[in-house]
């Protein structure tokens, strides 16, 4: 499919603007993603009908627990990812799309989701497993149905999308769990994105009224310290307010930080009186 949001220049080179690293590609090549390709000045969508996973989850382990309690959510996600976070949990389907390889996925159409979802009576689709940002049309299509149907839309991301890709699916966006990585050196170290970006999103998103919540990993060495965990509530506390629903996710060794310790019960509970006493009121821990 030929992606959505894209500006053409001369010698056949485009600027795609899905997300914020606003990737000018020469033709033959892939953005950061590895999903989105120029084809002769032609961005064409490389993931798009392309599921790699799909599943009938509780919403709460989105994590969402404050929007639709105690129902099931139709999810599904395609191959590729806009940032390379060395702890990645689902790096079999993020990152493999980086090898400019063929682009694996079953062909389900987004009326087949609404389907599944409808038979499965989940009264909502969450957007997830990858970052739904770099299968933007392939979401959009399905949320414009799914919205036709009464049936909520769920992103989970990491929320580097562009102004561009907001400025289309808010509309049609009833809640997101946005993972909030660290500071601007941790995302410039070990994610690849911006921490100032997210958090303008995160802030846009907010203000738009649509439900949102936000999950933190804490990773002992990364982004534990009391400095950077205050830091962090300072920031999501002037672009969110103390309001918002935080999850605080426990670590656990993955992709390229395998060798890395599993987070300390006395880490976890640590990096959650930081947030207490910076005002916030409603703080969950998560994989405990």
């Amino acid at each position: 499919m030929e992606a959505l949001l894209y500006k053409s220049f001369d010698n056949n080179k485009v600027e795609c603007l899905v997300c914020n690293h606003y990737c000018l590609i020469s033709s033959g090549n892939r953005g950061k993603c590895g999903v989105r390709e120029n084809r002769n000045g032609i961005l064409e969508v490389l993931n798009y009908n392309k599921t790699i996973a799909s599943s009938i989850d509780p919403i709460e382990k989105k994590p969402i627990y404050h929007f639709l309690q105690h129902t099931k959510t139709y999810s599904f996600a395609t191959v590729g990812c806009n940032m390379y976070c060395l702890w990645c949990q689902n790096h079999e389907i993020s990152q493999v799309s980086k090898s400019k390889s063929e682009i694996r996925g079953k062909k389900v159409t987004p009326e087949h989701h609404i389907r599944n979802a409808l038979l499965n009576n989940c009264p909502s689709i969450s957007y997830t497993y990858s970052e739904p940002t770099i299968f933007f049309e392939y979401a959009f299509n399905t949320m414009k149905i799914a919205r036709q149907e009464g049936i909520k839309n769920i992103w989970v991301s990491n929320g580097f999308m562009s102004k561009e890709v907001l400025d289309v699916i808010i509309p049609y966006l009833d809640a997101i769990n946005i993972d909030y990585k660290g500071t601007e050196e941790v995302y410039k170290k070990y994610c690849s994105g911006s921490e100032i970006r997210v958090l303008e999103n995160i802030n846009r998103i907010k203000e738009s009224g649509t439900h949102i919540e936000i999950t933190i990993l804490i990773i002992e060495g990364v982004n534990d310290s009391n400095a950077v965990l205050s830091l962090m509530a300072k920031n999501l506390e002037n672009f969110a307010g103390l309001d918002i629903p935080l999850h605080l996710s426990r670590f656990f060794p993955s992709y390229r930080m395998k060798n890395r310790n599993v987070t300390s019960y006395e880490t976890m509970y640590k990096a959650k009186r930081i947030f207490e006493e910076k005002g916030f009121t409603t703080i969950h821990l998560g994989n405990m």
